[in-house]
């Protein structure tokens, strides 16, 4: 029994619990960052490939009580390095920390890279060349007060780099972030979704991938597949699998628009690349006119927000805009409005059900939630939930 820890935006880690339990995990420890879990070296392909919300997969290969950078250099020097790869291969050291008493983590990853060099120059008499930029083998480190645990990175390019986005705007929502959003909305296959501030069209895709149960990780390659021990018969079972799970690529209730010409450039472009651009409808159009494309569904989008004084005051117009449009076009529908704009919740005039805290990289983000009941929000009935 191998043991795992899967990294993930933070304020996704319970669903990232629960998507890796479905895929089979054990001990499944759910921890800020990520989540902790146990299962055989099969477990290990099935979640890069199958995982939505994970953005790396770490092999624990050590870990031990440190107080210097030599034991340090003790801990990362004792596993046999050469069964899993050899001097050909070039590596990348990266080391994290919390509450570590360390105080130069250069020192540290210079430690464990002579240890891992040192291991295999002993071996095979070669040394192996370190490679910062694309790594066959990537090694973390992460430092508690007291304990150093190591890891090989599975993965390589992080897996919310699906490889399916051509054209991106400025600061674009991580795929994985998406993919997470839409499970936090409760949204599942067949109910009406809607973006009408879609952007590049990252939520868009999201949601078309798990509809037609697209593996994220197909098309593309992972760190594991230069490990020595790579099981390539076994690989390609899993990912035949997967492809023959794929639904039929036929047109689904799921919306996007934007007043942006070029972003819908950009959501076209995105669409066309992965192949759901009879899928998905689009539409150039303003929030603030746009009427619900169903009855009832959930709208799920990533507002602007604004940095400039200029653009704080465009929004504070705009928020109380959207608040009534959402109230008179989208009686019956269930909207989550993804911004890093603390004043939105006050701005909108809706009373949020539900503020969950999220992070998009390291900007600070809520996801506020809203039900839209017939006649609009009623706040004597539903009052706003305070921010966690």
């Amino acid at each position: 029994m191998e043991r795992f820890f899967a990294t993930c935006p933070r304020g996704l880690e319970l669903i990232l619990a629960d998507e890796l339990r479905a895929l089979q995990a054990e001990k499944v420890h759910a921890v800020g960052g990520g989540v902790q879990f146990s299962g055989d070296f099969t477990l290990c392909y099935r979640v890069n490939l199958e995982s939505r919300l994970a953005s790396r997969l770490l092999w624990q290969v050590a870990a031990g009580h440190y107080q210097s950078e030599q034991d340090i250099y003790r801990i990362a020097y004792a596993p046999r390095w050469s069964d899993w790869f050899d001097a050909s291969h070039t590596i990348r050291v990266d080391v994290s920390a919390t509450q570590s008493p360390l105080t130069s983590l250069n020192f540290v990853t210079l430690k464990i890279k002579d240890a891992v060099c040192d291991k295999i120059r002993r071996i095979s008499g070669r040394r192996h060349d370190v490679d910062t930029g694309a790594p066959d083998v990537p090694i973390q480190g992460h430092l508690t007060e007291r304990e150093f645990t190591l890891y090989l990175d599975t993965t390589g390019e992080p897996l919310f780099k699906r490889g399916r986005r051509l054209a991106a705007r400025e600061a674009p929502l991580r795929e994985n972030l998406a993919a997470g959003i839409l499970r936090l909305a409760g949204w599942t296959p067949g109910v009406p979704l809607l973006d009408p501030m879609c952007g590049s069209g990252t939520i868009l895709l999201e949601a078309a991938h798990m509809a037609l149960a697209i593996a994220p990780g197909l098309g593309r390659h992972f760190a594991f597949e230069k490990f020595k021990h790579f099981d390539a018969r076994r690989w390609r079972e899993l990912t035949r699998q997967s492809a023959a799970r794929q639904q039929q690529k036929t047109p689904l209730a799921i919306y996007g628009s934007d007043l942006s010409g070029e972003a819908l450039r950009a959501a076209h472009a995105n669409l066309r690349a992965a192949g759901l651009d009879k899928v998905v409808s689009l539409q150039q159009a303003n929030v603030l006119e746009i009427a619900a494309p169903a009855s009832e569904g959930v709208i799920v989008t990533n507002p602007p927000y604004g940095v400039r004084l200029g653009e704080q005051q465009e929004l504070a117009e705009f928020y109380p805009k959207l608040g009534n449009v959402l109230k008179k076009q989208f009686s019956g529908w269930r909207v989550y409005l993804l911004s890093a704009d603390m004043r939105l919740p006050k701005l909108i005039r809706l009373a949020a059900s539900r503020r969950t805290p999220l992070f998009n990289g390291a900007l600070e983000c809520r996801l506020f939630e809203y039900k839209m009941v017939e006649g609009g929000m009623r706040k004597k009935l539903e009052q706003p939930a305070p921010d966690l």
